[in-house]
């Protein structure tokens, strides 16, 4: 472990370039079945193989896509879109390279907004966004000597969303993955699965003393497939990097595999130079070309942004920025939510009912938001009671709410009568049931007109203890304090 002072010497410097598996059912460039789990090598054609004489044809759907990401990010949509083929061998490349873009992403720049634990504010500023296929998976045997390749995920389509040296801490690095995890599901474009690895992250680190204005040597690291593990890693190189530096070592800029068992990063090969891939221009393919009725027609069909969702539940709902952000975390809950807030005006109590019981019932049952066996209209409806006085938050939460989850058929109301939990709040009904706590607790009445007024919720107790737990207690301390007082 570093010490404080050693780390505070240098400036940690992260680029992030995450890989998101598009939800298009076929293809980038051939119409093979773009599905997660099917035998290998099931899903291949001789296009995806590319045999020779075959063409490949652009997937309309994946440029839509990558335009949708590139609109939520606020980046520059590319009109004259060129792939390209990245040159390199590799057992899962069948085609011996990879189309991609190079010169001419179909999104530059734009920003990714992230909120960090300390409440601290930061917009990542990003390089690029572009499209490009994915390799096949190699598969490593436990103590065998071959390797087997499965081609199925061979021609995924991918978007590539690259940042600037613009991230200084692996908390920042977290933020930032997990707000592009909740756009891309936002967006319906990716599932956002790293065990899955449809959404997969590889990180380039580098330090430099704090005040230089020369960047160090970057690693980058690969392998990572959650959002700790990427953390992990950058902590790791980190304190790695720094290390060497300081022991006077050279810092080799090489590519590095992460061993989440050991929390260690190992050396793979040396990182590899533009020229290496020798990029050219793809010939059997079309530069794609955006049109104003395209890009128009993608953003009328953008859904609404977690981001906006969050302003709306804050400004417009009044709740706190936790909530919101607990809120907002899926789109379906965030949705749910804002339907909910239709039918009551009570947005905090909505809140409340969101963030506890209801969270409480998805995950006991491990169900989604969809799948909820209460509606919007019969959780207003309960809120509705506990607002009018009817029934209480105490009852609505240990006895009504667990009854609705199992009849969904009846009203919060119907149940609650069924239950017996209607409140009394009728003063005139209340009243003789306070007069004869009182009279039953003379002593006790003394010793509250001569200062003792702790002893409200002695009185209080046996009001509701007569009334069977029925009493309104706003009505019932309403009455006891009258009547105290006189």
């Amino acid at each position: 472990m570093l010490s404080e002072e050693l780390r505070n010497k240098y400036q940690l410097i992260i680029g992030l370039e995450v890989h998101a598996q598009l939800l298009t059912e076929s293809k980038m460039f051939a119409a093979d079945a773009n599905e997660y789990g099917k035998s290998p090598n099931t899903q291949i054609s001789v296009i995806t193989l590319g045999h020779p004489g075959t063409l490949p044809k652009v997937n309309r759907k994946a440029i839509a896509y990558a335009i949708k990401m590139g609109l939520a990010c606020n980046s520059e949509i590319t009109r004259h879109n060129v792939f390209a083929r990245k040159n390199y061998f590799y057992p899962d490349l069948p085609k011996g390279y990879q189309l991609t873009q190079d010169k001419g992403p179909i999104c530059v720049g734009g920003t990714v907004p992230i909120q960090l634990a300390d409440g601290r504010k930061k917009d990542v500023i990003l390089n690029r966004v572009h499209m490009e296929e994915d390799a096949g998976k190699s598969i490593h045997l436990a103590e065998e000597p071959d390797t087997l390749v499965d081609f199925n995920r061979a021609g995924t389509p991918l978007i590539e969303i690259v940042t600037e040296p613009d991230i200084h801490s692996p908390e920042e690095a977290y933020a930032f993955l997990a707000e592009v995890k909740k756009l891309v599901k936002y967006l319906d474009i990716c599932d956002g699965n790293m065990e899955e690895g449809s959404l997969r992250c590889d990180a380039n680190v580098s330090v430099m003393l704090k005040g230089s204005k020369e960047l160090g040597k970057k690693v980058e690291v690969k392998n990572m497939n959650s959002f700790r593990n990427v953390f992990r890693a950058i902590e790791h190189e980190h304190e790695r990097l720094i290390g060497l530096i300081e022991a006077g070592e050279e810092v080799i800029s090489e590519t590095r595999t992460f061993d989440a068992n050991t929390g260690l990063t190992a050396s793979m090969r040396t990182k590899e130079d533009l020229n290496d891939y020798r990029y050219f221009p793809e010939p059997d393919l079309s530069p794609v070309v955006i049109s104003d009725e395209w890009l128009n027609a993608v953003k009328a069909s953008m859904p609404v942004l977690p981001r906006d969702l969050h302003k709306k539940f804050v400004e417009e709902y009044g709740l706190p920025a936790y909530d919101a952000s607990f809120l907002t975390e899926t789109k379906e809950v965030a949705l749910w939510f804002d339907e909910l807030c239709s039918k009551t005006p009570n947005y905090k109590a909505a809140s409340n009912w969101m963030m506890g019981s209801v969270k409480s019932s998805l995950n006991e049952q491990s169900l989604s938001i969809v799948d909820f066996p209460i509606s919007t209209d019969s959780l207003a409806a309960l809120i509705a009671l506990v607002d009018a006085g009817k029934v209480s938050n105490t009852a609505a939460s240990q006895n009504l709410y667990p009854e609705m989850l199992k009849s969904v058929s009846e009203s919060p109301m119907e149940i609650a009568q069924r239950l017996n939990l209607i409140q009394e709040s009728d003063e005139g009904s209340l009243r003789p049931i306070v007069e004869e706590v009182l009279e039953a607790n003379a002593a006790k009445v003394k010793e509250y007109k001569s200062g003792k007024k702790g002893l409200m919720g002695l009185f209080m107790g046996q009001v509701m203890k007569k009334s069977q737990g029925k009493a309104d207690p706003k009505v019932a301390t309403k009455l006891l304090t009258e009547l105290l007082e006189k």
